[in-house]
């Protein structure tokens, strides 16, 4: 039997906005199926997006969500988690969102381990507004910002994130949707701040002056970038230049999630119990 979508959807905004082919919707197919095998109770999940093309994903998924400011969408949810630290709390941002004018949110958020599921929908450019350079766009690609080929080194999303703190750091990619949807059961079952840098394509705003016009040509590139974890560690040094490890790539399972060590120290403070910080490293 086909599953069915339409029960997580908010069909009256159907269809979606997203150009033909982007992969967007894959994205938020894998999303559903993840919360769907969770078997989480829709008033209990909070989607929270900022500007860009990921920002729809707040307006499509029929749950309690907040469309917000750009780059500020860890930050709203930050204040959504503490407030609420028993629900479910998605972040959705792309990558000049979630990387550029909201670095700052996401490496905190990644610093204090809140337990949010931040999905950083990675498609190496400023899509919506028509292809600034982002803080993952490679070198030598055409933007509107480097008409001559960008010079900027771009970040490792999932090296930034771990580096930062996060307890949960994987990388997906539209081109397996079944693995990723995997890869978000597990993120959501970890109880920290799970990290999700998924690579889909934008063939129309990077691909189109980067010999990349048709959907599946953009897809192309993306495989050949990418290999297993597995595979990946197998590789030399030098192998390994510009190819990105797909899967789990850090897991803490020790650390302290933010709210229950905000909670901790909460109820040690109204009961004038002196707080064992070792206990919240």
């Amino acid at each position: 039997m086909a599953f069915n979508y339409d029960k997580y959807l908010r069909t009256d905004k159907m269809p979606t906005l997203w150009c033909w082919g982007c992969g967007d919707g894959v994205i938020l197919k894998a999303l559903i199926r993840a919360i769907d095998a969770m078997g989480w109770d829709m008033n209990d999940v909070c989607v929270v997006s900022g500007i860009g093309c990921s920002g729809r994903f707040s307006g499509y998924i029929n749950c309690n969500t907040i469309h917000t400011t750009h780059g500020r969408a860890v930050a709203y949810a930050t204040g959504v988690k503490m407030a609420n630290p028993d629900k479910h709390v998605i972040v959705v941002t792309g990558d000049g969102d979630g990387l550029a004018i909201g670095g700052n949110h996401t490496i905190h958020g990644c610093r204090r381990n809140i337990g949010l599921n931040h999905i950083l929908i990675n498609n190496f450019i400023y899509a919506l507004t028509n292809s600034q350079t982002s803080p993952t766009t490679p070198k030598g690609m055409w933007t509107v910002t480097a008409q001559y080929g960008n010079i900027d080194p771009s970040f490792d999303a999932c090296k930034l994130a771990t580096a930062a703190g996060a307890s949960f750091v994987a990388r997906g990619s539209v081109i397996e949707p079944e693995k990723l949807t995997k890869l978000f059961v597990e993120g959501f079952n970890h109880d920290g701040y799970s990290f999700f840098d998924v690579f889909s394509n934008c063939h129309i705003n990077l691909g189109r002056k980067n010999k990349m016009g048709e959907a599946v040509k953009n897809l192309e590139w993306i495989k050949g970038r990418t290999t297993s974890k597995v595979k990946f560690d197998m590789l030399s040094d030098e192998e390994k230049e510009g190819i990105f490890p797909l899967g789990v790539l850090h897991k803490d399972e020790a650390k302290i999630e933010y709210t229950k060590a905000y909670d901790m120290v909460r109820k040690a403070a109204m009961s004038g119990e002196a707080i064992n910080f070792e206990e919240l490293a």
